[in-house]
């Protein structure tokens, strides 16, 4: 599988505002700061978007998101996360 290298978080910030949801209910948190930072992509039947987002001053997690392909019209979905991660972790796949 062909995978994207580490990019500074634009366009696809807008799938973390709409996973934000399904990462609270989850984890049974609340987040009050959700910012992405970073994120890498895996090019799959759709595409994977590993994504770094700052959930406190000091405090990161990294999201997986599963977005299809459009003619299936749906959303992006949440398929993973880890938690505890700092601002110089690097974005991984899992």
């Amino acid at each position: 599988s062909a995978g994207g290298g580490h990019r500074t978080a634009h366009p696809e910030c807008h799938h973390t505002a709409r996973v934000k949801p399904q990462f609270e209910s989850q984890t049974n948190k609340t987040c009050a700061n959700f910012t992405a930072i970073a994120y890498r992509d895996q090019l799959v039947a759709g595409m994977n978007y590993f994504i770094k987002v700052q959930v406190s001053e000091n405090d990161y997690i990294h999201l997986r998101v599963f977005q299809s392909l459009p003619q299936a019209n749906q959303g992006p979905r949440l398929d993973g996360f880890q938690t505890g991660k700092t601002r110089d972790d690097p974005i991984t796949y899992f």
